[in-house]
């Protein structure tokens, strides 16, 4: 019965999944040609499915050469990810590896096979990953080769050491995500349906990247905590507590939901600079595969803010919210109405007695000023009495199906996927 409620809580949810899996999901994520490929870049669409369901769909929606430029960027630092992640590997090895690895794109036998990772298999048959990385155009292997090796460095550099200070955190997310947002930005000019201005601006390039990581380090608090990862600021959490672990204790509740304020606040100030980001982007494909994944993040932050729960269990936002998401963040206005909601749910969850009260009201102030919504867009969760009705009835009759729906649809879905 908790799913029903949940239903008829949420209607639009109801028609957007079945909308969804009707057919609908093909309108951001269109199906990819996987005949008319090659044996090697066939695997590596393999690999990439293997690996990431829900993100290899947004990369084969790309349009032309840059989609399969996308999946081997994807690949190789998938590679490298796994490099990094593999404690089996000893840090006297791991460090020469992590600095040298971008050269092993162009050694074609080069590969590692002692690796106990899930994801082993891209660096057993990296082979066929570099293979494909030389047959493409050198703008995208200079692009590919030059990410790799700024990242494998800055992996290495915070092997031995933890996030301190605020400037820090900044540093280790330019690492291991604004990277690969000026990676992208840079493939993005490269396949020339983005203007240059586009791969030029780091600094916007770089802060995509921060959003996004920002929002997966504050929402996977708990489980970072479980499997004995830090990734939350020194300098933040120890106004709050002695040890990071301590903000998951019950008698700590109340400053560890404070702490975790200041967080999302810190995150929030790259939401004009991912406006304005998106703003620039002339492409379908290029600005659904962009919008996605930051409007996910605003809500996934709005679901956190002010939340006990992040320090008990999982926050998620629903299934079919993020099908909403998915199907509405298809234009920069559309993402303004969508960004103005989440700041607006945020603004009215702060508690006045916060320390971060007045740094978040301002920050969400400067949000609103960039994404203030005109006209129907401000109004794009309006759904009709009949509408509406016919919802909840087929909420009623269905919530058993619309359970396995839910389920099914799991593979288009991830609200915050690496």
């Amino acid at each position: 019965m908790e799913l029903l409620r949940k239903w008829l809580g949420h209607p639009e949810d109801i028609y957007n999944l079945l909308r969804f899996k009707m057919g609908g999901y093909r309108a951001v994520m269109p199906r990819m040609d996987t005949d008319s490929l090659g044996c090697g870049l066939r695997t590596c669409y393999r690999y990439l499915n293997q690996t990431s369901r829900s993100f290899a769909a947004v990369i084969q929606a790309l349009d032309g050469e840059l989609r399969h430029a996308v999946c081997i960027f994807y690949l190789v630092l998938r590679a490298l990810d796994t490099v990094e992640d593999d404690m089996s590997i000893p840090l006297d090895v791991k460090v020469p590896m992590l600095h040298e690895f971008h050269s092993h794109l162009y050694q074609p036998d080069w590969k590692y096979t002692e690796s106990k990772e899930k994801d082993r298999q891209v660096l057993e048959d990296f082979p066929t990953i570099s293979m494909e990385f030389r047959n493409l155009s050198k703008v995208y292997q200079d692009v590919i080769s030059d990410i790799c090796h700024k990242m494998g460095v800055g992996m290495a550099e915070f092997l031995e050491k933890k996030v301190d200070s605020q400037n820090e955190w900044d540093k280790y997310c330019h690492y291991v995500a604004g990277l690969v947002g000026i990676g992208l930005s840079r493939l993005f000019s490269a396949s020339e349906l983005e203007d240059s201005i586009v791969g030029q601006d780091t600094d916007l390039a770089n802060s995509m990247g921060l959003f996004l990581q920002k929002t997966n380090i504050i929402r996977d608090y708990l489980e970072d905590q479980l499997e004995g990862r830090e990734f939350w600021p020194r300098e933040v959490w120890s106004r709050y507590a002695k040890k990071l672990s301590d903000l998951a204790k019950p008698e700590n509740i109340d400053v560890a939901v404070q702490c975790l304020n200041e967080l999302i606040t810190n995150a929030l100030h790259h939401v004009p600079d991912v406006l304005t980001y998106l703003s620039r982007l002339k492409n379908q494909s290029v600005f659904n595969f962009c919008a996605i994944p930051q409007v996910m993040a605003i809500a996934t932050l709005a679901a956190c803010y002010n939340n006990q729960q992040v320090f008990r269990g999982v926050v998620k936002i629903r299934k079919g919210q993020a099908v909403t998401l998915m199907m509405d963040a298809t234009n920069i206005q559309a993402v303004k109405a969508i960004m103005y909601q989440y700041v607006e749910e945020i603004y009215q969850k702060i508690p006045s007695t916060d320390p971060s009260c007045r740094r978040t009201q301002q920050v969400v102030a400067a949000v609103r000023a960039r994404s203030l919504p005109a006209g129907p867009m401000a109004s794009r969760h309006h759904y009709s009495p009949i509408y509406l009705s016919c919802a909840m009835l087929l909420a009623a009759l269905s919530w058993q199906y619309l359970s396995t729906l839910a389920r099914a649809t799991q593979d288009y879905l991830q609200a915050g996927d690496n």
